[in-house]
């Protein structure tokens, strides 16, 4: 074998470590960019309307996604070049990650509904209420 082939080698397997890392490291900035637990547990608001409001905000997913395309953009190049031996844990951490953006937008979607409901369903008591009055 030529050196120059045993260069090529070397080059492609510091290249594909590189690869690896730079997909773990999008994983790792998409999981610190997602929401803390407790922000999303916790609140000081003083109403129904504030918690969900709360809530909303709490779940905003950040740069989480942005990282998330990254880490998939550089596995997919990993992958098809074949620069991976055994990339089973990144695929298998990219899917769990896509499967809580996904849950954390599905609560969001519903905290949003909650959010614009709560307000004409307390008008509507209190029309009720003030209506039972006269």
């Amino acid at each position: 074998m030529s050196q120059a082939s045993l260069d090529d080698d070397e080059l492609f397997g510091e290249a594909a470590t590189e690869m690896r890392s730079d997909v773990e490291d999008s994983l790792g900035a998409a999981w610190d960019a997602l929401p803390d637990a407790a922000d999303v547990w916790e609140t000081d608001a003083e109403n129904v309307l504030g918690a969900l409001n709360g809530l909303k905000s709490a779940l905003d997913v950040g740069d989480a996604e942005d990282h998330l395309r990254d880490a998939k953009k550089w596995y997919t190049m990993g992958e098809r070049a074949d620069a991976f031996d055994d990339a089973e844990d990144l695929e298998d951490e990219i899917a769990t990650l896509e499967e809580t953006l996904e849950d954390i937008a599905a609560a969001g979607e519903q905290v949003g509904e909650l959010t614009a409901t709560i307000p004409a369903l307390r008008a509507t008591l209190q029309e009720a209420g003030d209506d039972e009055a006269d």
